[in-house]
């Protein structure tokens, strides 16, 4: 009987022990800005945790030139359902889409 007590009692700590660790992770974060540009966030910074599908993400906007020539404007920074990286171009700009979730707050811009 005394045996069958400390099974029981084994049993429930690892299920009280299991659904603690599965709270410790807090998942990656990613940075969230509207308008991000040479290292400043010109509204508020602040973070989004990655939920299921999602990746960080960094949507860098380019204004194109008379020549035909890319310059980089500004970037803004999210969390991003099924993200791919891709490249959008219009008459007037062009967006550069790179999604990641290898670690925390990869979606910060290296620069231009």
């Amino acid at each position: 009987m005394f045996a069958l007590l400390m099974l029981g009692m084994v049993f429930l700590s690892s299920l009280y022990w299991g659904d603690l660790h599965e709270h410790e992770d807090l998942g990656t974060m990613c940075y969230k800005c509207n308008k991000y540009h040479l290292g400043l966030c010109y509204e508020v910074m602040s973070s989004c945790t990655l939920k299921h599908r999602q990746s960080c993400a960094a949507e860098n906007i380019y204004v194109l030139t008379t020549k035909g020539q890319s310059m980089y404007h500004y970037s803004r920074l999210s969390c991003m359902t099924n993200c791919e990286d891709i490249n959008f171009l219009s008459f007037e700009k062009r967006t550069e889409l790179i999604c990641c979730k290898h670690s925390n707050y990869c979606n910060l811009p290296m620069g231009p």
